[in-house]
Parts: C-alpha cells; structure tokens; sequence
C-alpha cells in the first residue's frame, strides 16, 4: 500500500496580494494624515527619525508622480515603526470627530466638574492619574472656577481648568 496524502487541502502562504496591497494603501493613507498634522502635533508623537525626515521630505516634493512615490516610501517606513496601531491612534486624537478626541474630552469634563463640587480632594486624585501636572497650578485653576460657580459669575475659570486638564491627559495617554 503507498502513502497516500491529501493533495487537495491548499497549504497557507501567508496573506494574499490583495492584502498586502490594502495593507500598504491604509500605510499610505496614515503618512497622508500625518503630513496634515502641524509640526507641533508632529513632535507629540513617537516616531522614528527616519519617519519625521521623510515627512518633512515629502511636504517640499510639489510634484504630484514625485509625491506619489514618495507617499509609498512613507508607508513603507511607517510598516518599520515599533507600533502602527499606536501610531494611528494617536493621530486620531487629533481629528475633532475622532472617537479618542471626544473621548479625551468627556474625560476632560468630567475631572472639571468634579473638581469644581468635590473639592481640592480630586486634584491629588488627579494627580495620581497624571503626575505630570502641576498640582499647584491645577489646585489655584480649580479654586477659581469654584468661586465663579458660588458667586455665579462666568469670568472664563472653569475654561481655563477644562484646557488644562485636556492638556494634561493629552500628555499623559500620549506616553
């Protein structure tokens, strides 16, 4: 009797032309974000050097063919990068209608809100969720909005505190 083996089952190869082609498109599709972002958002995120000197090539290149290509380039240097999924969503923080944006937001509020019922309290809460902030600053914003909300008055205090506490946990979820 010979050893027969099944033929018919196909052996995996790894992902199709078509993905990887789709792959490659969301990279480029990425780089083409990033290339929208100010330099100061620019600097926020973790990227290699490499990456940052390509963008910054890619944003003399006028040509479109020339862009194009350089485009690819991009996306091929992002495929390189520690993490293109953190990458992604830390672009996404940036775009207003993100759901990371409106997420940070909502925090933002909520750590504001309680700051300005509860009390001195929630800073050092805060603080432990966000060492980096400056408690004494974070403490006299907090104090401020307090006394806007007794004296119902609206002089732009509780603004001030919302911004940067926004800041802040755009700091911290940034690392």
């Amino acid at each position: 009797m010979k050893d027969h083996q099944d033929n018919d089952a196909p052996e995996y190869d790894g992902p199709s032309k078509s993905q990887l082609k789709r792959e490659m498109h969301a990279l480029q599709d990425l780089g083409k974000r990033m290339l929208d972002l100010s330099n100061d958002q620019l600097e926020t995120l973790p990227i290699s050097d490499t990456l940052r000197a390509a963008i910054e090539e890619s944003r003399r290149i006028r040509q479109n063919e020339a862009k194009r290509r350089h485009l690819q380039y991009i996306g091929k240097v992002i495929r390189q990068e520690d993490d293109p999924e953190a990458l992604a969503k830390a672009i996404d923080a940036f775009d207003a209608g993100s759901e990371e944006h409106t997420r940070r937001h909502h925090l933002a509020e909520r750590w504001r809100d309680r700051m300005i019922s509860e009390g001195d309290s929630v800073v050092g809460e805060f603080f432990s969720y966000c060492p980096s902030a400056d408690m004494q600053h974070l403490r006299n914003l907090a104090r401020n909005a307090r006394k806007d909300v007794e004296k119902q008055k609206n002089t732009g205090q509780a603004r001030k505190l919302f911004r940067y506490l926004r800041e802040c946990i755009d700091d911290a979820e940034a690392m």
